[in-house]
């Protein structure tokens, strides 16, 4: 299976959200999470990508270890969550904003993950959920349409 360069914004378990800024190179604190949420895993994208909201598509990687801001790492697409979500605080207007799913090369506890039907189905209900209430304490809504395989996940990337 083909990898991609994939660059982690926020870590796995941190509380701070934090985003890259492409006119001055550097990462910012975007925002504080509310008290007791913190990102399941490692929250990145994927350089050179555009999504719907104009921002490069978003990407998970579910690993064993925990990287840092900036750190940029090769994965393995392994699917995807289809979804919309509100583009701004109370609008309804929805835009898709998939969320990409993937291990690095290096994991070796998920070396053997090549889709994401090969995970316990609690990762990617705790995943959905996560995104949902994130965007809620936002004001936003964001809605799971439907989960992706490698194939569509990649094709989708692609386009």
């Amino acid at each position: 299976m083909k990898s991609v360069d994939v660059v982690i914004e926020t870590p796995k378990g941190s509380a701070l959200k934090y985003s890259y800024d492409q006119k001055s190179h550097f990462f910012e604190l975007k925002k504080i999470l509310p008290s007791g949420m913190v990102f399941p895993y490692d929250f990145g994208f994927v350089p050179g990508t555009k999504g719907e909201d104009g921002d490069p598509l978003d990407i998970i990687v579910i690993s064993e270890f925990e990287s840092f801001p900036g750190c940029k790492m090769k994965c393995r697409v392994i699917g995807g969550i289809k979804a919309e979500q509100s583009e701004e605080k109370g609008k309804k207007k929805m835009i898709r904003n998939d969320r990409f799913i993937a291990i690095p090369d290096a994991s070796s506890i998920f070396e053997n993950i090549r889709s994401i039907s090969d995970l316990p189905a609690n990762i990617i209900d705790q995943l959905e959920n996560f995104f949902i209430n994130y965007n809620r304490a936002e004001g936003k809504a964001f809605k799971v349409l439907r989960q992706l395989s490698p194939k569509e996940a990649l094709q989708l990337m692609q386009e």
